[in-house]
Order: structure tokens, then C-alpha cells, then sequence
């Protein structure tokens, strides 16, 4: 296939031809024609398959089918079967030959078409054609006339229509190709989707553009506003005493309220003209670096961010206002204060809920080419001077499209670029346009000259503690070292939310803490990307990468996000929120006072109440307020206990009712925020008050062998396997040792220590038993646990007792102690330690008192608190889009498990346990693709373990920390069984 003429701006390197200036994007009251809705839309399957004719305004459309506009068209049938192409989902390779820039043949086009009429009265002269988003090369024609074309998929482009536009009907034909040469610098972390995937419009442009400017002096506590216009216009701001002024100014205002997350103070203002209103939300506010540290309106700014692309299940990167409005709700209730919008520019509504609700942005260029690093970066685009128009062009259209937005507080330059000069070249072009915000940007974890903050991706804990202190790894350029020794630093991602995890978030969080020059970071990521599809079968599942017969893909890495595609928030999710909660919450059950301290940047805790509740082995005995002075702003107060509360503790304490007692506090709103409801809470912590030991003073019951079976007290146990089969009413099997968990996403990827398992067995162990001997004092059973072909192995001891029953009593009690002795070389981990047991049912109550109500591991379970939770089984499992290891309860003292099958199962951990209890196997979690593969197969698993391995972040990231790391080493751990 030969390019023509005519469509040689598919490969050529320009950004786009016919197009207007870029500019801001605002909304006036000047007449609009929406173009969203249905359009003809066909898909040939390339350039050389292209409609003849398309243009014209007699073309007969009819047989086409139609498609909504804005939409990708790969997600056209979803779910199930796509009308039109597939999606398909690479990480970092391009899904074709690397050959700039040159793209496949087969170049999928979508051709659209559209009618539309213009009302009488509607100001032609002024008419402009605006798209706010297609992906990835597109050509317009309106009328039969060819208006240009352009690339740079998630910005704007506007073409003038003036001389084109015509009273009553007009047509509009565009044709979207799914590969250009742009497709080169958008090789993003994401589906490869296609189309007019943003609103399209033509607008009557009056007020031709604007740049407002509201700096906020924190000394003075006074705002500087001054609106450049491209038009002759008039500036009125009724809250601060502005009518009809001259926007230029510079006008100055007393007493200003600052624009921050916290407060996102919003002024209304207008600039008029004659015929046009254009409506202003004007936030003061300052971002600065001094002396090292990034601030804002002269305080240290510390980010608790996510990154976050735009995504929705059915849609693609087809967002609706209301689903953007759901993902900046959910931050603001997670205690989320900052977004980098990886790795392009968002919808713009996007950031106008951002200035509403208070989020700090990190408004990222649309560009990344990291499939160049496979030929270590050879041919790259970034040091090309070739494609620099489009680099300029790119980084020119975010920032005049986005000045306005007072979130907006730093520039990104895109991401994974390598080096470059055209990078240093967006840099310096920024500057020109807007001095007032810093620059970031890594692309080879070493920041450039041209960046105002030291960013990198994925640090370890130890590496980002030398950053705090200054004492990073020195660059090979000295003048470049110094440079970047000067700059805040910002962890751009960290924390890769996949599957189970992240783990270690309080260890980067307290590190952030720790000194000034960090501005904290944003996790990776905010949303899983899975695609809505339903099974053979009719059951519903989230697809990901390969699922649509791609060629090349990268599997389920694009499901890693702190919620799951429908939004539910995921576990990570619920521990990130308690890691930055901005309050924290310190009970000295000694001195008997209450630490309060405040990380928030600009707000006072006034806008909070604080109660109380204390628990006795989890039963509620006494709650009541707590009268908290507001605490300023990176300040802490100490605050003694209440009456009613001293009075609640002792009463507990005398009634001794249990073994624990425990103080929770909570921080909630006091009143509706915009973004939750009062009594949404916003930090908790918690104290230990009362700590006793049940003693245990009885005499031990023998262990009598019967013809085919060994019972101790109401347990039944297998003569040759020492297995317990029954306690009581209720029907056993199990428990044995268990050291296999179904890998999850860190376990699996970044150091593959799920391979290193599988290499020495640990998913395949043979549980033997070598003896069985019941004596007056219970039974001992000794086995070992072992997999084929390893000389290593767990020696195994079971010491079953139970006590005496006296007479006329129906003991029930029953105790196992566990020693576990390794044998030979263990190279590796332990995933897990702990036994597995079953019984009968496919659901079952659980109840239980220890770290709840979520999931959590060992280096995951700053959300847990404790206390009594209650679920099911079902319940309790976490729907991870690749199902793993999950449901794992911290902590418990004892629980309850209750089926249709039989009496209670009681147990208790001596003094804890770790419990997860499901309604399939390992082997079958392990095996499953995607959740809905997992159907309750008659028994309830029951994993009682000493410890988990931790979960780190290896899937991107860093593994445990060494404290988190399961090591294989003799243990003993004991837990003990009754039924009710």
C-alpha cells in the first residue's frame, strides 16, 4: 500500500494542519451547537479501503450503522463481543514494528458522518469547530471542504469554520485512523482504543482566550488578580467588591481566602463583552520551591496522591461528568488530596471538579514513548529534532487549555520519554507561557536541568530516605547533581496497587514525614482497567490484557488500581485512607491523654467531631464525646480524658467480663461537606487498655484408641492418619500444616518469587504422617511435609490435648499446639505458616474478634482495628480481577463459624491467629483466570495461620521489607477448637 497525498499526514510527524491556536477551555453563555449523539460511522479496515465520497454532503449514508459520539469503537458490544476491532492492552511495547514514522498497513479507520442544522440568528462569522478529544490521527471536512487535520489525542483541537458553516443543514465527515505517527509519543500504561472519544461542538467564539493570574502573598494574607484577554472585555468580581474593571489590573484584595485542597475557596467573577458572558472561578493561591521544598501559599505541600487514568468498564476512556464526579468523591472520602493525571491531559471537567472539591493536580503532557527503551532508547522521538513541533505542540495546548484551573499546581512533561532535547525545549516553551507553576517530569530516573522537582518512580523506602536527607546516589554531571540536590522531591508512582496490595505504604508514608524536601507521591494507580464481558455461560467478568486475542499484551498489569473497575473501593483503597488520614489519633492509656495531631496544610481540625468508644473483648460498654480544641495546622495538642470517659474505663475494667479492653477514638465531619456527609470519618485511633491471660488450670483427658478411630474427649481423630474428622455434633477434615497461598500479583511478578516457590515445590507438598501416639496426656502426631523431587522438607509435630470433662459436662474444648522444624536448604520464603482444615457447607457465618472488618496482611493492616466484625464466608472474599491470595483477617483472638451443616466451630488463637475462610480451594483460586471461574465446590476452607509473607509492591516496585519477609525457621503457634 502506497500513502497518498491525501493522507500523508497519517505518517508525516506534524502535529496537524488547518487548526486553530491553541487556547483556554471555558464556558460562556455565546451560542453553542452540540454535535454529541449519534452518528454514520463505518470502520475500514484501512487506507486503502477508504470511502470514496465520504466528504460530500450528498454522500447517502443509510445503510451505515450508527455509533455514539463521543465513544471508543472498540467498546461498541461491550459486553461482549466488540461491533468493531477489539481492544487490546500493552504496558510498554508497541502493538506494532517499531519503525518511525511509519505505522501498519492495515490502519483501522473509523469514517463518521454527521448532520446537523444551524438555527436562524446563530453567529456563523464567529463559528469555531471544536474536538476535545480523538485518538489517535483524524481529518475533518465540513461540507464537502477539507478543514485540516490533527493529532495529540487527549487535547483539543479547533478548526475555524467561518467561511465553511452555512444556515440550516451542514454536514461534517471525519475520518479517525487507529495508528499515525502520534501513536509514537502515546505509548501510555493502557488500552489501545480508538475514535471521537471526547464531546465534539461548534461554538461562537467571541472572548477569543484569557490567562488568569491569582497570586495569594501568605504574609499578607492579600490577592494580586490580573485576566489577560485577547479581547476587549470587562471584569466584575461581586464577592470582592469588582464591577466593570479593567481585567488587566493588577487588582489587589485584603484578606483573601486561599485556594487549597482543603478549602477550595472559589471567587465568582465574570468577563463581558458587548454580546458574551464568560463565567470565572477564581482561586488565589501560590506554589513555590524555597530553599529545596515545595510549597503552597508559604507552607510545605506534601502530596497523598493517586494516578489516575480515565476509565470506565463499558466506556473505555469515555468518561461522564457523573463518573468523574464519582472518582473526585472518592479520593476527597479517602483522604486523598492530589492527582497526576498520568499520562495526558484529563477531560477538562475533570479539573473543574477538581477547583470545586479540592484536589492538588499534577496536569501531565500527553506524551510517552517508552516500547524505544527495548533498543535502549535507539531512534527515540525525545532527542529527534524532527518531531520537536509536536512536542512543542503538545506541551503548548495542555498549558493553555489548563492555565486557568487553580488545582493545576504543577506541569508535567509527559512520562517514560527518555532524554532528550525536545523535552528541555517543552520545558523552556512552559516557562514562557506560565512562570507561576514548577515543572516535573523522569523519564530515566535522573532528573534533568530543565525540571524544577526531582521526581522518580518506584523508589525503595531506603533510597527515598536518603533523598529526604540529601544524600541520594551522586550524577555523573556535577553541575547536574548540584541542580537536582536543590529540588523537592516527589515519588510520581509508588505503591503499584495490583491485585493484593500495596504493601508498605506506612513505611513510605512515615518517611515522607520525616523531612521537608519529600512532597510525598502518588500511588499507581487509581482504577483497575478491567473490561465489563460475560462469560459462555452468562457470568459476568472484568477482561484484561489477552482475553481479545491480542498478538502481544501485557496479561492483568493493567488491573492495578486502589479501586476496582466498578469502583468499588478495593482493600489498598481502605489502607491508603488510614496511612494519610490528616488527623492523628494517639491514646496514652498511662497518663490517660489523647494525642492529637494535625497534618492538614491549611485547615484547622474545627470542622470536626471527635467520639469515643470503649469495647470489652469487642461488646461496646461506653462511647461519649470528646471536646478537642481546634488544632492548627501541622500543630498537636494533648487532651485529657473526659469524666464519662475514666468512668467508662474503670467500670470495664472492674467487670473483667473479657480479656481485652480497648479506647477507640474517631474524628468525623461535624457537619455535610460537598464532598461527604457529616459523621464521615476521617481518621481513628486506638488503645489498648486492659490486657489479661485466661489461665488454664485442668487435668489433661487420655486419648483412647478405639477399632478404627482415636478419640480424645468429644474429638474423633483417623487411626493411621491422625487427622481430626470430628468434634462433637460437626463433621472435620484436617487441620494439617499449610505453607501454599495462591500467588498474587507481587507474588507473581517484579522478583517472581511465586516461581521461586513452584521451583522448590511449595505448591505441590505431600503431607505424610510418620507417627500416631495417643498417651494419658492427649495425642502426638509427627509427620512431615514434603514435595517430590526436593530433599528439603517441615518436619511436623501435632500435640492435640484436651481437658478432663467433669462429671455430667459435654467438654468440648480442644487444643493443638504446632511445632514446625525445617529440614535441609530453604532458599526461599514461606508464603505462608499456618494449618488449612474444611467442613461441610457452601456459605457460612463467621464472626470474630480481632483486626477488622477488611482484609489485611502483615505489612497491610494499619486499616484494621479491632474489634468484633461479622460476615460470611462469600463476603469475606475480595474480588481481585485476577483471582489471588485474599480475604485474609489479622489478629483474631477467636471466631465463630457457623453452617447449615452442624454446631458452631469455635476457635481461638493462642494468643492470634490469622483467619480466612472460603468457599473453594488454593488450587482452585490459583488456577482461575477471572473470578467468575470460581463456583463453591460443597466445603468451606479454613486457613489458620501463624503469618503471612508480606505483600510488598514487586509487581512495580519493591518487595517486603526484611521484617516483613516469612522466613522458614523453626516455630510453634497453637490454637485451640470447641463447637457450640
Amino acid at each position: 500500500m502506497t500513502i497518498t497525498d491525501s493522507s500523508a499526514y497519517v505518517e508525516d510527524r506534524s502535529p496537524g494542519s488547518g487548526r486553530l491556536r491553541p487556547r483556554a477551555a471555558f464556558a460562556s453563555d455565546a451560542p453553542v451547537i452540540p454535535l454529541d449523539g449519534a452518528w454514520r460511522f463505518r470502520l475500514a479496515t484501512g487506507l486503502d479501503d477508504l470511502t470514496e465520497g465520504l466528504p460530500e454532503a450528498g454522500f447517502d449514508d443509510a445503510a451505515w450503522e450508527l455509533l455514539e459520539v463521543p465513544s471508543c469503537w472498540q467498546m461498541a458490544g461491550i459486553p461482549g463481543k466488540p461491533r468493531y476491532g477489539a481492544p487490546a492492552y500493552t504496558n510498554t511495547q508497541y502493538p506494532f514494528p517499531v519503525d518511525p514514522p511509519r505505522v501498519p498497513e492495515q490502519n483501522p479507520t473509523g469514517e463518521y458522518r454527521r448532520a446537523f442544522d444551524v438555527p436562524d440568528g446563530f453567529p456563523i462569522e464567529d463559528a469555531v469547530l471544536r474536538f476535545e478529544g480523538v485518538d489517535s490521527c483524524f481529518a475533518v471536512w465540513l461540507n464537502g471542504i477539507r478543514l485540516g487535520d490533527g493529532k495529540g489525542s487527549r487535547l483539543p483541537t479547533e478548526f475555524d469554520i467561518s467561511s465553511t458553516l452555512r444556515p440550516g443543514r451542514n454536514v461534517l465527515a471525519v475520518r479517525v485512523h487507529q495508528w499515525s505517527s502520534g501513536s509514537y509519543l502515546e505509548d501510555q500504561d493502557m488500552w489501545w482504543l480508538s475514535g471521537i472519544f471526547r464531546s465534539v461542538s461548534v461554538i461562537a467564539c467571541g472572548i477569543e482566550d484569557f490567562f488568569v493570574r491569582a497570586d495569594f502573598d501568605h504574609r499578607t494574607g492579600r490577592g494580586t488578580l490580573s485576566v489577560r484577554t485577547t479581547s476587549s472585555a470587562r471584569l466584575s468580581i461581586p464577592e470582592l467588591g469588582l464591577i466593570d474593571a479593567d481585567p488587566a489590573g493588577p487588582h489587589t484584595f485584603e484578606g483573601v481566602t486561599a485556594w487549597s485542597d482543603e478549602e477550595p475557596k472559589l471567587y465568582e467573577g465574570s468577563l463581558t463583552t458587548g454580546g458574551e458572558r464568560v463565567g470565572l472561578r477564581i482561586g488565589f493561591r501560590s506554589i513555590a520551591v524555597v530553599d529545596g521544598v515545595l510549597t503552597a501559599n508559604g507552607r510545605p505541600l506534601t502530596f497523598r496522591g493517586v494516578n489516575r487514568h480515565e476509565w470506565h468498564p463499558l466506556t473505555g476512556r469515555t468518561l461522564t461528568e457523573e463518573t468523574m464526579l464519582a472518582d473526585v468523591l472518592l479520593m476527597k472520602q479517602h483522604n486523598v488530596n492530589a492527582v497526576r493525571t498520568s499520562h495526558y491531559p484529563p477531560d477538562t471537567q475533570f479539573l473543574d471538579l477538581c477547583d470545586a472539591y479540592g484536589l492538588w493536580v499534577l496536569d501531565e503532557c500527553d506524551l510517552e514513548t517508552h516500547g524505544f527503551a527495548y533498543a535502549n532508547w535507539r531512534g527515540n522521538p525525545s532527542d529527534d529534532p524532527a518531531w520537536l513541533p509536536a512536542y512543542l505542540d503538545r506541551a503548548e495546548r495542555m498549558v493553555q487549555r489548563d492555565k486557568n484551573h487553580p488545582c493545576v499546581v504543577v506541569w508535567s512533561l509527559g512520562n517514560e520519554a527518555g532524554t532528550g532535547q525536545n523535552l528541555a525545549a517543552m520545558a523552556a516553551l512552559i516557562r514562557e507561557h506560565d512562570e507561576s507553576r514548577p515543572i516535573h517530569y523522569t523519564g530515566n530516573n535522573e532528573s534533568g536541568s530543565y525540571v524544577d522537582i526531582y521526581g522518580l518512580m518506584y523508589p525503595g523506602i531506603d533510597e527515598v530516605e536518603a533523598i529526604g536527607r540529601g544524600r541520594e546516589q551522586r550524577t555523573t554531571d556535577p553541575a547536574e547533581d548540584e541542580h537536582r540536590r536543590g529540588l523537592p522531591f516527589i515519588a510520581c508512582e509508588y505503591a503499584h496497587a495490583m491485585g493484593n496490595g500495596p504493601g508498605l505504604l506506612a513505611e513510605y508514608q512515615a518517611v515522607f514525614e520525616s523531612h521537608p524536601r519529600l512532597a510525598g507521591g502518588f500511588v499507581w494507580e487509581w482504577i483497575d482497567h478491567g473490561i465489563a464481558q460475560v462469560a459462555e455461560d452468562g457470568s459476568p467478568f472484568y477482561a484484561y490484557g489477552g482475553d481479545f486475542g491480542e498478538e502481544i499484551h501485557d496479561g492483568n498489569f493493567v488491573a492495578d488500581g486502589l479501586v476496582f473497575p466498578d469502583r468499588t473501593p478495593s482493600p489498598g483503597l481502605v489502607e491508603y485512607k488510614k496511612v494519610i488520614e490528616p488527623v492523628r489519633i494517639v491514646i496514652d492509656a498511662s497518663t490517660r491523654r489523647i494525642g492529637i495531631r494535625s497534618l492538614h496544610h491549611s485547615r484547622g481540625t474545627g470542622y470536626l467531631r471527635f467520639s469515643w468508644t470503649v469495647e470489652d473483648d469487642g461488646k461496646p460498654v461506653g462511647s461519649g464525646e470528646l471536646s478537642v480544641p481546634p488544632v492548627a495546622p501541622g500543630n498537636e495538642t494533648l487532651v485529657a480524658w473526659p469524666d464519662d470517659l475514666a468512668a467508662a474505663v474503670d467500670a470495664a475494667a472492674k467487670a473483667a467480663s473479657g480479656c481485652e479492653v480497648w479506647l477507640t477514638l474517631r474524628a468525623a465531619l461535624a457537619e455535610d461537606a460537598s464532598w461527604a456527609d457529616a459523621g464521615h470519618e476521617i481518621g481513628w485511633g486506638q488503645g489498648l487498655l486492659r490486657l489479661s491471660t485466661p489461665t488454664t488450670d485442668f487435668t489433661l483427658a487420655a486419648a483412647l484408641v478405639c477399632e478404627d478411630a482415636i478419640t480424645l474427649g468429644a474429638a474423633r481423630f483417623d487411626r493411621r492418619t491422625g487427622a481430626l474428622t470430628r468434634l462433637g455434633a460437626l463433621d472435620l477434615d484436617g487441620p494439617r500444616l499449610d505453607v501454599w497461598r495462591a500467588p498474587t500479583d507481587n507474588d507473581e511478578l517484579g522478583l517472581a518469587e511465586a516461581a521461586a516457590w513452584r521451583a522448590a515445590g511449595l505448591d505441590r507438598m505431600h503431607h505424610r504422617t510418620l507417627t500416631v501416639e495417643p498417651g494419658p496426656s492427649g495425642l502426638v502426631v509427627s509427620a512431615r511435609l514434603a514435595a517430590s523431587g526436593s530433599c528439603s522438607g517441615l518436619g511436623i509435630v501435632y500435640r492435640w490435648t484436651t481437658p478432663q470433662a467433669e462429671a455430667g459436662a459435654d467438654a468440648t474444648g480442644l487444643r493443638l499446639q504446632v511445632t514446625v522444624t525445617p529440614e535441609g536448604d530453604w532458599p526461599v520464603p514461606l508464603p505462608r505458616l499456618g494449618v488449612s482444615m474444611s467442613l461441610l457447607g457452601t456459605d457460612a457465618d463467621v464472626e470474630w474478634f480481632g483486626r477488622g472488618p477488611g482484609e489485611a496482611y502483615r505489612d497491610s493492616q494499619a486499616a484494621g482495628r479491632v474489634g468484633c466484625f461479622r460476615s460470611t464466608v462469600v463476603a469475606l472474599q475480595t474480588p481481585y480481577v485476577r483471582p489471588q491470595e485474599n480475604g485474609n483477617r489479622r489478629e483474631v483472638r477467636h471466631a465463630r463459624i457457623t453452617t447449615s451443616h452442624g454446631p458452631s466451630l469455635l476457635i481461638s488463637g493462642l494468643p492470634v491467629i490469622d483467619l480466612t475462610a472460603r468457599p473453594w480451594s488454593t488450587a482452585a483460586l490459583a488456577a482461575a483466570d477471572h473470578h467468575n471461574q470460581l463456583r463453591p465446590d460443597g466445603r468451606i476452607r479454613l486457613h489458620l495461620d501463624s503469618e503471612h509473607h508480606g505483600l510488598g509492591t514487586a509487581s512495580c516496585g519493591p518487595a517486603q521489607s526484611p521484617q516483613h519477609v516469612l522466613v522458614a525457621a523453626p516455630a510453634t503457634f497453637a490454637v485451640e477448637f470447641a463447637v457450640d
